[in-house]
């Protein structure tokens, strides 16, 4: 890859627009806007807390029997990389306002369709952990 290519700006801008958008989402539990996000294939992996994810058929399912959160998340660190112009990485630590245990979320964003709205998570992960921060 042309690491000129890395860390594009617009890239780096639409995907930290669609990162925040789901966070949204997935406060306000609105589980279509959470699937939607996510590549609707068998292929999408998502690997939760206690739970695990192959395709989004699996995906859909867990969503419609997840219930609404009754807690909030403060994000820090997030980091986000762009590789070229249709794949990007998105890497955030969390606290749950019902938990003592620190988060670790990452995305992986694929350009799947032409402009903004085109981007897609086709794997993520979430776990946490006892953890005190630097």
């Amino acid at each position: 890859m042309n690491p000129a290519l890395i860390d594009d700006p617009v890239v780096l801008a639409e995907v930290t627009e669609v990162f925040h958008a789901y966070e949204a989402a997935l406060m306000a539990n609105d589980v279509a806007a959470l699937n939607a996000y996510f590549w609707a294939d068998a292929r999408t992996t998502r690997y939760g807390i206690a739970d695990r994810q192959w395709g989004i058929d699996e995906l859909v399912a867990f969503r419609a029997a997840t219930p609404a959160p009754n807690f909030t998340r403060t994000l820090h660190h997030l980091r986000i990389i762009g590789f070229g112009p249709d794949m990007a990485v998105a890497q955030v630590e969390f606290e749950r306002s019902d938990t003592t245990l620190r988060g670790f979320q990452s995305q992986t964003w694929v350009r799947l369709a032409p402009g903004p709205a085109g981007w897609r998570i086709v794997s993520a992960h979430v776990s946490m952990i006892p953890f005190k921060s630097a």
